[in-house]
């Protein structure tokens, strides 16, 4: 039998019955701190995602841009959704395609075809979200700038 991908993975690695035993987390109790706690670690992959990734410097500067533009142009509740969808989509996408490529690494940390297939298919995720970002900034906020520019 040819040597696929899931070979490589942690699923191989744990028996199949501690494997059972970890994939049942509605055994455990509903408890406020594991709640707070699953926020410590969405705040920590945040930090970890500006932190380590040049990209998402470039998203954060942006985002700070068009923050600063919207609110110096007093844009309507619509205008402010669309933005905020369209940057929430860009930091999502780059998140995921972050994650993507840390476990990737993890598992196979020589190359491998379907490993690079997979980080190009999410690098094209974020290029994807931050080219229909572009669109809609340049739809919300464009004719308010050409009006503002040209009186």
């Amino acid at each position: 039998m040819p040597r696929g991908i899931l070979e490589h993975s942690f699923f191989l690695i744990l028996p199949q019955r501690q494997l059972k035993r970890e994939m049942t987390v509605t055994e455990r109790p509903f408890r406020v701190t594991d709640r707070i706690q699953s926020f410590r670690y969405a705040f920590r992959g945040i930090r970890l995602l500006i932190t380590t990734q040049h990209n998402a410097w470039i998203h954060a500067v942006a985002t700070v841009l068009v923050i600063i533009t919207a609110g110096l142009l007093h844009l309507n509740t619509t205008d402010w959704c669309m933005l905020v969808l369209a940057t929430a989509s860009v930091w999502t996408a780059e998140a995921l395609n972050t994650a993507v490529e840390a476990l990737a690494d993890a598992v196979s940390p020589e190359f491998h075809p379907l490993i690079a297939r997979s980080k190009d298919v999410g690098a094209a995720a974020v290029l994807i979200a931050a080219a229909a970002a572009v669109v809609i900034g340049l739809l919300v906020l464009g004719p308010p700038l050409l009006r503002l520019i040209c009186g």
